[in-house]
């Protein structure tokens, strides 16, 4: 049963992570699918959907907040893909990793890095694919 907070999650998720977040959901719905609900509910239904933050804002905090936790790689590179979809910079996100550098240390840092290089240039792969 849809829920209204589910239908806001839903659409949130869809502005910020698109594809992504629905390999992620349609992942979850197969394993254990009240976990797929309270991913769409909680996050991005009842945070992401407050008013105070735009969702860049919001993600740039996640971008950090993953890089700082250093383990959350696959978590960190779907966020900083939202990032991008939310009017993110290469420059900006770049940025992000060297301010955790200060906080969360190089090691995260490096590897926040590494995950966001990776984003470029599956991004840089589409792109060339769309102009075929």
């Amino acid at each position: 049963m849809e829920t209204s907070i589910y239908a806001r999650g839903l659409e949130t998720m869809n502005q910020v992570v698109g594809e992504a977040g629905a390999r992620t959901r349609d992942h979850l719905r197969a394993i254990l699918p009240d976990f797929e609900r309270m991913l769409v509910e909680f996050p991005f239904g009842t945070v992401y959907s407050r008013p105070g933050l735009d969702l860049k804002t919001r993600e740039i905090a996640t971008v950090a907040a993953l890089t700082a936790l250093g383990y959350a790689i696959p978590q960190l590179k779907v966020h900083i893909y939202g990032a991008r979809r939310v009017g993110c910079t290469e420059e900006e996100i770049k940025e992000i990793m060297m301010q955790m550098a200060i906080y969360a240390g190089f090691p995260a840092a490096l590897n926040g890095l590494a995950a966001a290089a990776d984003v470029f240039a599956e991004e840089k792969r589409e792109e060339a694919q769309a102009t075929w």
